[in-house]
């Protein structure tokens, strides 16, 4: 066993909002003999952009407050302090590390641009004797553990599942042993209210399909709920195209986006419903999507900014438009797809859309209106309370046929609305809301 440190370490939080099953910080613990930590809530991802959509907005923010409130609680426990900023990291990361005397950092490894440059900021911004530790902890297969190199990454999701069932395994969880309390420090920084981040309050939509809180106790009952309590795991495969409730699937996303649980949490919690109760397609079908998020991830760290390219990953050209008309009319839900219109309605109004959903209306948005694909996923990045960027672009690019869909599809929304929303409830229950 390793000595630890007396300096103090700081974990700097990203996308990796919990203590339960956390490389990072676990690795912070058992290095040094104390620790702090911090978030920030950006700036910059609540600003307009060149889009006129705001980069964040109510929904998720409103979940990411609650996040962090039950992070800083969970701290607690391990006698960690979490200073939390409403400004950029690069402007306060300073001010703790030359506070406390930080020669060691430890965050989550993030490669997408925006993270990356963040980063890049960060460092130069304080002393050069710092010491960076930065962790791949968002994956449910880690990269050391693929056997296969980023390149070899294949461009079709069945030849890297197979891959990764034949060859890989899924790590242990980990549990984090509480640090040594430094009695010393000060903290009167503060979580921003939603009137901080620019919103104004509000209450839930009764018809919300995702009517809860963030933060890890509430991912952690999540699963319990729907595993153990309710069984709920055993029929997801035959519900998980469902448009309507709480239930017809998981609903871990959000919590998986800002790594509020990871995904090996959520596989070593089906592994055990299935010892002690029983082993089935929908069990099965609920690994398969955690490694279809996998996939996304990779696909983006091997292609990095092309994933936000028009051409996508795969440089293919069409005659996008951007008619500002027609790309309202979509976030309005006033096209003529009442299915699409139902859809966009939900969005709106929650900050949710079921996965029938957003594939209905990103192929109407690519392959019926022929409209700019990233506009659509920029306004999923502004609206969805469970945005990942790599899930998220992977997603747009798949649909709109220049990402990993050698099919080039396109979906009939009429027929997907006769097939998943047979009765049309889900419609009527949403395309009532324009009447008000």
């Amino acid at each position: 066993m390793q000595k630890k440190q007396n300096n103090i370490a700081l974990v700097w939080f990203r996308n990796d909002l919990r203590v339960q099953d956390n490389n990072v910080l676990n690795t912070a613990i058992q290095n040094h003999k104390s620790v702090i930590a911090c978030y920030f809530f950006d700036p910059r991802h609540y600003q307009i952009t060149d889009l006129g959509f705001k980069k964040t907005e109510k929904f998720r923010a409103k979940f990411l407050i609650e996040t962090i409130t039950n992070l800083k609680t969970n701290l607690k426990t391990l006698n960690i302090e979490l200073f939390i900023f409403n400004e950029s990291p690069e402007t306060s990361i300073e001010k703790l590390v030359k506070t406390h005397n930080i020669k060691y950092i430890y965050s989550q490894k993030e490669w997408t641009s925006e993270e990356a440059k963040v980063l890049k900021k960060v460092k130069t911004s304080i002393s050069k004797d710092i010491t960076f530790n930065g962790y791949y902890d968002q994956f449910l297969y880690h990269p050391n553990d693929i056997n296969m190199s980023l390149k070899e990454i294949p461009q079709v999701f069945t030849n890297f599942r197979k891959k990764l069932e034949k060859f890989s395994q899924v790590r242990d969880s980990i549990k984090s042993h509480p640090a040594e309390k430094v009695e010393t420090i000060v903290n009167d920084t503060e979580i921003p209210s939603l009137n901080d981040l620019g919103f104004e309050n509000f209450e839930t939509h009764p018809n919300a399909a995702f009517p809860f809180k963030g933060g890890e106790d509430n991912a952690l009952e999540r699963l319990d709920d729907y595993f153990f309590k309710t069984k709920k795991l055993g029929f997801y495969k035959k519900t998980r195209n469902g448009l309507v409730g709480t239930d017809f699937s998981s609903k871990f996303s959000p919590w998986l986006a800002n790594g509020s649980i990871s995904a090996r949490t959520i596989y070593w919690k089906v592994k055990q419903f299935e010892k002690e109760h029983f082993k089935n397609q929908s069990t099965y079908w609920l690994i398969f999507e955690l490694v279809w998020r996998d996939y996304f991830k990779y696909i983006s760290l091997k292609h990095n900014n092309k994933i936000f390219k028009i051409g996508g990953i795969l440089n293919k050209t069409y005659n996008w438009k951007t008619d500002r008309i027609q790309i309202e009319k979509w976030i309005n839900g006033e096209t003529k797809s009442s299915f699409v219109n139902a859809n966009m309605i939900e969005l709106k109004k929650t900050g949710w859309m079921s996965n029938r959903g957003r594939q209905n209306v990103a192929s109407f948005f690519a392959k019926e209106l022929f409209l700019d694909w990233r506009i659509g996923a920029v306004y999923f990045e502004t609206m969805l309370i469970d945005y990942d960027v790599h899930s998220n672009y992977g997603n747009w690019m798949y649909v709109s046929g220049v990402g990993n869909d050698p099919r080039d599809r396109k979906f009939n929304v009429d027929l997907q609305a006769e097939r998943y929303d047979t009765n049309g409830k889900f419609q009527k229950l949403w395309l009532q809301e324009t009447l008000f």
